[in-house]
Order: C-alpha cells, then structure tokens, then sequence
C-alpha cells in the first residue's frame, strides 16, 4: 500500500468531530500504541439511503504498524475460494477501533450503524505495495487470502484457499405450543401474543448466504420450496437461525393449508414451476441464533425485539407482528380475519427446543385435530373405485391407537390419488379395541404411518369427532406427535 502521511491518522482526524461523533478519535501528536501486528476487524456499516432505505458494506481493518490499516468490502469478503471482491482502501483508524460498535451521528462522516461481524488474530505472510497475503483465524473468517491492487488503483480481495469456516451446530427442533385458553385479564400483561398461521412449520438456518430450512422432525425440506431461498436484505453478512411458518396465501391473503397440500411432499422437476405458479411466503416470528450467538436462553420477549431490529423480510419473506398483552383483541382480530387462532407466549419464557410447554399456548378459532390413519371405507358413486372414507385414530396416553370417526369430506381428486398411492396395506385392523359392525364390515386396513389434519364440530360423549372434515397430510407429524386437542 501508498504510503502515509507523518501522521498516518491525519485524515481519521480530519473527517471527524471528536465532540459530535461516538467514534474513538486520539487526539495529535501522542505516539501510536504498539502492537504484535496480529489483530483484525470486519465491521459491518449501515448507512441511511434516502426516505427509508440503507446502505451496507464491510470494513476490513489490520492491524500494522500502531494503526488499522482499512478498506472497504461493498459485498463483504468471501467466504469461499475462486472470486475477486472490491476492496476499497480508506483511511488508517486507530487501534481502538477494533472494539468500536454503535452509532455514529446522523450528518457526520460515516453515519449510522456500526456492528462487529468478525474479528480474531491474522498472521501475515507478505506485506508490500502489490500484495498483502495474510491468514486469518476468526469465527467467520479463516484461511489464506489476498489483498492486491489494479490498473485503475481500486484493490480486490481473494480467498486463496478452501479452508471450511467451522461446522454450525444442527438446526435446533421448534418449539412446540399446548392448547389452551387465553391468559386471564390479571395476567395478560405477562404474555405476547402472535396470529396463529395455518401452515408448515420450518426453521431456517442461514450460513454464508445459504439457506437450509427443516421441518420440526429435523427433515431437511429446502428442496420443497425454492422461492424462500432468496434471502431478505437484512440478511447479508449476517448467520442466523430463525423460525417460522410456510404458508399459502389464497386470494384473500389468508394462508390456505388446503393449497400447502399439493406442495408439501414435491421434491422433483416439477417444483420450480410450482414455486412460479403459486409461492409459499415464509412467515417469521423467532429469532435463535445471530452470528454465532445462541438467543435460545433469554426471554421471548427479548429474542423478538432482536428480531424486530434485524427485520428480515423481503422476496418471500414476511416478519410477522407481535403485541404486548391485549390478547382478548389480537384473538377477536384474528376471528374477524379468518384466521386460525393466537399464540399467546410468555415474555419471560425461554426457547425450549423440541418441547411442547405451556409458556406458549395455541388458542384457536376452530377446531383441529391431528389424527392417524388406519383404514379406509371404498367410496360409491363418483368415488366408486376409489377411497369413500378414512378411518381415523388417536394414540392413547399408553401409545395405542384409538378409533376417533370416519372422514368423507374435505378431498380433492388430487388428495384421493395421493392417499391411494400412499397407504400400506395391512391385514389385520390397527386400532385398540373392538370396532362397530359398520366400519368394519368393508374397511381396508393400512399401516397406521400416515398423519392427517381434521376440522371437526365437537367431540362426542363417547370420544367420536362429529362432523370432520379433512384439511390435509401432515407431513410434518409422526403418529407419535399426534395428542388429543381438548
């Protein structure tokens, strides 16, 4: 690199006002601290651009010679080998720089936010006016790369080999809601509460830039819905493990989990174009992990604010709102929108991965309920051929499955196919106990390996469910995920 002035933080100084800026700015003329020459920073800037966007990039800094010798990475450094990223060099910052985060003043040089995205100890290989290749070890960064400049006097950075950052944990199971009713009014302002959304629950889990999104049995299904893999803005430069709901909007703008069905079980060629015709949003409403930190510990309360200020939304992404007591209110309005019911979650409550607690409590609209398949009835008429039918169960505290009804209503043509290609059949009847002469008489048995969602009016005095309805294959679920709802 060109060399400095006398002194190198000349123009640092200059640019600022020590009085107005949060910035460390050493006054002129006290000698530069010593150091090994073996510490680095990448800071991440935002800036505001016009009425209500930002600007982001990277800074790059490395300590040499009792400064931090700086430049500006608009797209942040790689993370893998192969590609050139512009690098811009600024200014020398001081060392106390390393450490800056926070925000700098509106209408001073560099206003807005300043977060630390990396930093951790560099050695240095070589270091002249043409190449300065050093190797870092950091969360984020690590391996060998390069800093050189080009003909029009801009520089790049490279990585040059294909050391792997370090393996993140797995994707953390979802937590998991009881059903209940409302927080009463003494105890309404302890509780969140959030609209209950009717479709596929995901945790995505964003690293460099890619997305891996699974399902609450840990399941990886990316595959299964491309257009979220467009990451929201606020995304970039940052590693994060969120979680969420995919639904299916129907005209309206109301998830419609009917519509999910057709796209939960695709994985071949046929997906893109899915995906074009009808997306999936992907609604979120957790925040777990950011940049290496684990959020699961601290209050709900505390994990959505962090999620509020990172607002990642945008594309196919949708952060969704929450609200500080008045639960009574969020359940009328999500009547009044036909939507399913609330979540009602503690603010203190911490994530209790893969738990179903009661410090979240599902309070719906109507009635749903999970049930296992274990038979089905032949169909007459336009069915004749084909499923009339499903005999259903629930598994008992004891893990046996009771007999709860049989559905005929709510299918499509396309659920009838799929249900027929799906079930295994079995000889003998799967449900505990003896079954009425009428359901048995001309049921087909299957393996009881498949779950299905119902609407229903009520549950009978002798634990039957009147009137259901199908809403759909809950791939999500195992038998053994499947409780009675009261």
């Amino acid at each position: 690199m060109p060399a400095r002035r006398d002194d190198p933080l000349a123009e640092y100084r200059a640019k600022r006002d020590s009085a107005r800026t949060a910035e460390p700015v050493p006054p002129a003329g006290q000698p530069l601290p010593v150091g090994d020459d073996d510490t680095f920073v990448v800071q991440e800037h935002h800036t505001p651009r016009g009425r209500t966007g930002e600007r982001v990039h990277w800074d790059l800094r490395l300590e040499r010679d009792g400064v931090l010798k700086s430049w500006a990475v608009p797209k942040g450094p790689p993370l893998e080998p192969g590609s050139n990223r512009l690098a811009v060099p600024t200014e020398d910052h001081p060392l106390e720089y390393a450490s800056f985060a926070g925000t700098i003043t509106a209408g001073e040089y560099g206003g807005g936010e300043v977060t630390i995205w990396d930093a951790g100890r560099y050695a240095t290989e070589k270091w002249d006016d043409r190449h300065v290749i050093v190797t870092f070890d950091g969360r984020r960064l690590s391996g060998r790369y390069a800093l050189f400049p080009l003909a029009d006097g801009s520089w790049n950075i490279r990585k040059l080999d294909a050391t792997p950052p370090p393996e993140p944990p797995p994707a953390p199971l979802p937590m998991l809601a009881t059903a209940g009713e409302l927080p009463s009014a003494d105890e309404d302002a302890r509780w969140g509460y959030e609209f209950k959304w009717d479709g596929v629950r995901a945790v995505a889990t964003v690293r460099g830039g890619v997305l891996t999104l699974t399902s609450r049995k840990a399941t990886d299904i990316t595959v299964r819905y491309p257009e979220v893999a467009r990451l929201p803005g606020a995304l970039a430069g940052h590693d994060a493990v969120v979680d969420g709901e995919i639904v299916l909007m129907d005209a309206a703008g109301r998830p419609d989990f009917g519509a999910l069905q057709n796209r939960m079980h695709r994985t071949g060629p046929e997906v893109p174009r899915m995906a074009a015709a009808a997306p999936v949003t992907y609604l979120v409403f957790d925040l777990l992990a950011l940049d290496g930190a684990d959020l699961r510990a601290r209050p709900y309360a505390e994990r959505r604010e962090l999620l509020d200020e990172l607002a990642p939304a945008g594309h196919r992404w949708v952060l969704t709102p929450w609200f500080r007591g008045g639960g009574a209110e969020v359940q009328a309005a999500s009547e009044e929108n036909g939507l399913e019911g609330v979540v009602a979650k503690r603010l203190e409550s911490p994530y209790r991965e893969g738990v179903r607690s009661p410090d979240w409590r599902k309070v719906k609209n109507f009635f749903t309920q999970a049930v296992v398949v274990g038979g089905w009835r032949p169909g007459q008429g336009r069915r004749s051929g084909t499923i009339g039918s499903l005999l259903v169960g629930v598994p008992d505290d004891e893990g046996r499955l009771v007999y709860v009804g049989h559905v005929g209503t709510g299918f499509s043509d396309a659920d009838l196919r799929h249900l027929q290609r799906t079930l295994t059949p079995r000889s003998t009847a799967p449900f505990e106990g003896a079954l009425p002469r009428e359901v048995t008489r001309d049921a087909h048995w299957v393996e009881p390996d498949l779950v299905g969602e119902v609407a229903y009016a009520v549950w009978t005095a002798d634990d039957r469910l009147r009137h259901p309805s199908w809403r759909g294959v809950r791939e999500d679920l195992e038998p053994d995920d499947v409780v009675r709802e009261p």
